[in-house]
């Protein structure tokens, strides 16, 4: 049970960081600000894959095959 605990802190933040990389390229874009929208494009990427690696349910089925308890 620590472990989903653990993950699902990791994809909360990976959605924090997605939504600010959200904020940064939209503005970046809308006041014309380039190194700001690089910055913004960097962190969705970095957002999305912290949520996706976090929340991967493969993951989960891997390790309850190595005989790791539930």
């Amino acid at each position: 049970m620590k472990r989903s605990e653990f993950r699902i802190g990791c994809a909360a933040v990976g959605v924090f960081i997605w939504i600010g990389g959200l904020y940064a390229t939209i503005r970046g874009l809308l006041y014309e600000v380039p190194h700001e929208f690089r910055y913004g494009v960097l962190a969705l990427i970095i957002g999305v894959a912290t949520f996706v690696i976090a929340l991967n349910p493969m993951a989960n089925h891997r390790s309850r095959k190595r005989g790791e308890p539930r």
